[in-house]
C-alpha cells in the first residue's frame, strides 16, 4: 500500500515540505489545475508538476482529476471533441510516467456540502451534509450556492445546463458513460495509465439530477462495461459509506477480489438522521465506519495501490482550504499506516 498526500499545487498552504515531513507519506495527488475542462494538458506542464514533486523526494502517483467536460456526459455533438482531447491528455500523462487517474462522471456538480465548518463538540471543525438544508435549496434561485459547486457557472449557464439534463435520466447517463468508456479506456491501457472513477459524492439523485456511481450493483456494472484492469475504481470510504445501505468494507472486499481497486480516499464520516452526515477524524471510534476493517481487508488482498487519508478536520487552530488542512489529515496518513503495520505484522505472525 502506498501512502499518498493530496496536494493543491504552489498555492496551496500545505506545502511539500511539510508533507514529505509526515511519515510513511512516499507519494503526492495532484492536478494540472488552471486549464479549462476539456481542453489538452500539455505535456510540458505535466512535466514540470511531476519536477516539483521529485525534488522533494515525493512520487506524483495520481492525478486526481481530468475533469470530464459536460457534453460528455450529456451526449452532446461535441462530446467526440473533448473525448479526443482527454484521450491525448492520457497519452501525456502516460508519456510522462504517470500511473493512475482519478476522475468523475457526476453530472453539473462535484461533491456536495452544507456547511464547511461545522463545529464538533471538541472544537474542530469539518464538513457536514444536512439533508433538511438540502431539501430547501432551489439550485436555480441564484441566491444560494453549496460548496463544491461549479462557481463557473452563471446563473443563466446554470438554467441551460439544469434543462439540458431535464432529459436525461440514469439509463441515458450510463449510455453516454459506457461511450466515453470505449473511446478512452483502450487510450489508457496504450498509454499506461489506470483509471479509477470516483463514486458519486453523495451516492444518490440531487436536484433531479442522476448519479449512477453509487452503490455494489452500479460498480459492478460499471466494470463489466469494459473489462480492463485499467477500467477501475476509486473506492472513497467516506462516498459510499455515508447511507447505510452500502457495506463499504464488504465492496471493497468484493472489487479487491476482481483486482479493479486502482486507488483509495479513506475518510470516515458520522451517520446521522436520514441521509445526513458529518466528516470526522479518521478513528474508527469517532464516525460511524471501521477503518481496522478497511486497512484489514486491503492488507488480505495484498493491496499496493495507492491510498490517501481523505478530508480531515481543521484542528490547532489551523486555516485553510476545507477538509484539506495538514494536521488532522497527517494524523490520519500515520494512523492508518499504523493499522497497516499491524495487519502485515499479524499476516506473518499466523
Amino acid at each position: 500500500m502506498e501512502m499518498t498526500f493530496r496536494w493543491y499545487g504552489h498555492d496551496d498552504p500545505v506545502t511539500l515540505e511539510y508533507i514529505r515531513q509526515i511519515p510513511a507519506v512516499k507519494g503526492i495527488v495532484s492536478a494540472v489545475y488552471d486549464i479549462p475542462v476539456g481542453e489538452v494538458w500539455p505535456k510540458e506542464r505535466i512535466e514540470k508538476l511531476k519536477h516539483d514533486v521529485e525534488a522533494h523526494e515525493l512520487k506524483l502517483s495520481v492525478i486526481e482529476s481530468v475533469p470530464v467536460h459536460e457534453d460528455i456526459k450529456l451526449g452532446r455533438p461535441k462530446r467526440d471533441y473533448y473525448i479526443e482531447n482527454y484521450k491525448r491528455t492520457l497519452y501525456n500523462l502516460g508519456e510522462v510516467g504517470i500511473p493512475v487517474v482519478c476522475y468523475n462522471f457526476m453530472p453539473v456538480f462535484d461533491w456536495t456540502r452544507t456547511n464547511l465548518n461545522h463545529k464538533a463538540p471538541d472544537g474542530s471543525t469539518s464538513l457536514i451534509f444536512e439533508e433538511d438544508v438540502i431539501q430547501k435549496v432551489n439550485p436555480l434561485s441564484g441566491e444560494f450556492s453549496l460548496p463544491g459547486w461549479d462557481s463557473s457557472y452563471t446563473k443563466e449557464e446554470l438554467k441551460d445546463v439544469f434543462d439540458a439534463y431535464k432529459n436525461i435520466d440514469e439509463e441515458k447517463l450510463w449510455e453516454h458513460l459506457n461511450y466515453f468508456l470505449q473511446a478512452v479506456i483502450p487510450a489508457a491501457e496504450k498509454a499506461g495509465v489506470k483509471m479509477a472513477i470516483h463514486p458519486d459524492d453523495p451516492p444518490y439523485n440531487i436536484f433531479g439530477l442522476p448519479r449512477i456511481i453509487t452503490c455494489r450493483e452500479n460498480l459492478e456494472r460499471f466494470i463489466s462495461l469494459y473489462d480492463s484492469p485499467y477500467n477501475g475504481l476509486t473506492m472513497c470510504a467516506g462516498s459510499l459509506g455515508c447511507v447505510r445501505s452500502n457495506d463499504f468494507v464488504k465492496m471493497l472486499d468484493y472489487f479487491c477480489g476482481k483486482k479493479r481497486v486502482n486507488f483509495v480516499h479513506a475518510r470516515n464520516v458520522l451517520l446521522q438522521d436520514g441521509y445526513s452526515f458529518a466528516e470526522t477524524a479518521h478513528m474508527s471510534s469517532c464516525g460511524s465506519l471501521d477503518m481496522f476493517d478497511l486497512i484489514n481487508t486491503l492488507s488480505k488482498h495484498n493491496y499496493s495501490g495507492p491510498i490517501r487519508p481523505d478530508h480531515g478536520r481543521m484542528i490547532w487552530g489551523e486555516t485553510g482550504k476545507p477538509g484539506y488542512g495538514l494536521y488532522d489529515r497527517a494524523l490520519g496518513a500515520s494512523y492508518l499506516m499504523g493499522l497497516w503495520e499491524a495487519c502485515e505484522k499479524s499476516k506473518k505472525n499466523k
